[in-house]
């Protein structure tokens, strides 16, 4: 099965139903859109539901830490349409909250829940946001630019050892 990116004129409507809080682009050969946290939920659950889209699977969903922000980052497929769509959030650093998205994609649970342990990123509404990888009362967020405490003692958060 080849999966496409989804087409131009889908992805300039979903911009248009969502706008002032949906920004379409492209990251490469990806269809990609921007879409403000607050509208989030309501998004990705019109992309898994609407005929048009049929995005009934999350493939992936992760961070990435930047010095003004944070950004989460969902690649989505249809298995029956045969595209893809990547959507992208910005999290200010003052609130570093996104609403879960397990109830629309069971595969989010210990995805948002890998993202809350590295990053530090809380998803309002997980039914169980807990550790996953570092050991309960870990006092930091390794994948952040901002870590002080290294996972091990041989190791520090900067990538010197």
């Amino acid at each position: 099965m080849t999966v496409k990116p989804l087409s131009q004129p889908l992805l300039s409507a979903l911009a248009e139903k969502f706008a002032p809080s949906a920004e379409a682009g492209s990251a490469g050969a990806a269809a990609t859109v921007y879409i403000d946290p607050a509208a989030l939920y309501a998004a990705l659950s019109f992309l898994k539901n609407d005929p048009a889209y049929l995005l009934d699977y999350l493939g992936n969903l992760t961070a990435v830490d930047y010095p003004d922000r944070m950004e989460v980052v969902y690649n989505l497929y249809s298995t029956q349409l045969s595209h893809s769509l990547t959507v992208k959030t910005r999290i200010p650093r003052d609130n570093l909250t996104v609403p879960s998205v397990v109830s629309l994609w069971k595969t989010a649970d210990f995805q948002e829940r890998e993202v809350y342990d590295m990053f530090g990123l809380v998803f309002v509404g997980h039914p169980n946001l807990t550790r996953i990888l570092m050991p309960d009362g870990y006092p930091d967020y390794p994948l952040r630019k901002d870590c002080k405490q290294p996972a091990r003692p041989e190791m520090r958060c900067d990538g010197n050892a």
